[in-house]
């Protein structure tokens, strides 16, 4: 089958998270992506690690830069600037993480590159936005975008995800971003139609989602929950005789359904907890006879009782329990799923110079 992207190219300026998942996302979907990176160090997450692999790459960087080619160069060099040019003037897409000015001061005005090549679109990752400086880093955001006063548990201390989460939102943020201006660059005729900006601040303030709904219609300040949800309950993290579960009622019936599978009609009978508000109004009434009740068998126990019922259920699993279940190699990462696919193991730093010297954009066609 023939790639959804296949013919488009795209000139990856971008390195460490968020850009690099970005233009691998457009790789993985067919696209020609070619990885520029600086003479000598490259992008900084080659040398974030251990671990490295057994070619001296860090797993950090392998895990955003599949489907690419790489080529060195100095922005700070004429030649290397003209060749860049070159470059640009032949792409379909463009994606940076530069800050401010600093492609602008080597002569590389994404505005007027933009002018000069009607078929192209641009895209800028920031931190905070085109307008500052500030550099965008994702600790930094998880804590400004509100993440980190709602995770942790309800009496400790503010907590940070365990993924670079903002980071890779802004990544898929930008990648739909690029896929929509590809779907309709027919219509998309000036350089300012064509200039996208995605931010990671945007990025993480917008994936608050329901709790930024709930500040928004209460008034009140969010607070952190833990592992229970401030709208559900049970919706939560339990302990059972050996190892812990989570238990996610959505719905009324499944309410019901749980308390069948869990042996407790008593529950399943009150008429105050037949809601689900008549339930988070008694959060902690309906939380402790639910842990007394699974504290008395294994959590292979309930879990085949609450699956047998349907109700969400399931057991906190170690990453490399998880990895078991999807196509993922120590190289090329997690596969993604179809139309995507893998077709080459991330570059080495300047793998591919000489050919894209020679041929431009035909380096592809080897």
């Amino acid at each position: 089958m023939t790639p959804p992207l296949a013919g488009i190219r795209v000139l990856d300026l971008t390195r460490v998270l968020a850009g690099p998942l970005c233009t691998m996302t457009l790789g993985d979907l067919g696209a020609d992506v070619l990885k520029v990176e600086r003479r000598g160090t490259g992008d900084e997450t080659r040398h974030w690690g251990p671990p490295f692999d057994e070619q001296g790459e860090s797993a950090y960087y392998l895990a955003v830069n599949r489907n690419k080619l790489s080529v060195a160069l100095d922005l700070d060099d004429e030649d290397d600037r003209t060749l860049l040019r070159g470059l640009l003037a032949g792409a379909h897409v463009a994606v940076d993480n530069f800050r401010p000015g600093t492609l602008e001061r080597r002569g590389l005005d994404p505005a007027e590159l933009l002018a000069v090549n009607p078929a192209l679109i641009w895209c800028t990752l920031t931190g905070f936005g085109l307008a500052s400086a500030r550099p965008g880093y994702d600790f930094v955001v998880q804590a400004e975008s509100g993440w980190m006063a709602i995770t942790g548990e309800a009496t400790g201390a503010p907590m940070k995800m365990g993924v670079a989460l903002a980071d890779v939102l802004a990544g898929k943020d930008a990648a739909v971003a690029v896929l929509a201006a590809l779907a309709g660059r027919e219509r998309l005729r000036t350089a300012e139609e064509r200039r996208l900006s995605v931010s990671l601040a945007h990025s993480a303030t917008a994936a608050l989602v329901n709790v930024a709904q709930n500040a928004l219609v209460s008034g009140e300040e969010p607070a952190r929950w833990g592992n229970a949800h401030p709208n559900l309950v049970p919706y939560q993290l339990f302990p059972t005789a050996d190892r812990p579960i989570i238990i996610a009622v959505g719905s009324d019936p499944q309410w019901i359904d749980c308390c069948r599978a869990l042996g407790r009609e008593d529950l399943a009978g009150d008429p105050g907890l037949a809601s689900n508000a008549g339930r988070v109004g008694r959060r902690a009434e309906v939380a402790s006879a639910i842990a007394d009740t699974l504290a008395t068998r294994p959590a292979a126990e309930w879990l085949e009782r609450l699956g047998r019922h349907g109700v969400p259920s399931g057991v906190v699993r170690r990453v490399t329990e998880a990895l078991a279940d999807v196509v993922a190699d120590a190289r090329t990462g997690i596969a993604p799923l179809a139309p995507a696919t893998v077709r080459l193991p991330p570059p080495r730093l300047d793998q591919h110079g000489d050919q894209v010297r020679r041929l431009g954009w035909r380096a592809f066609e080897g």
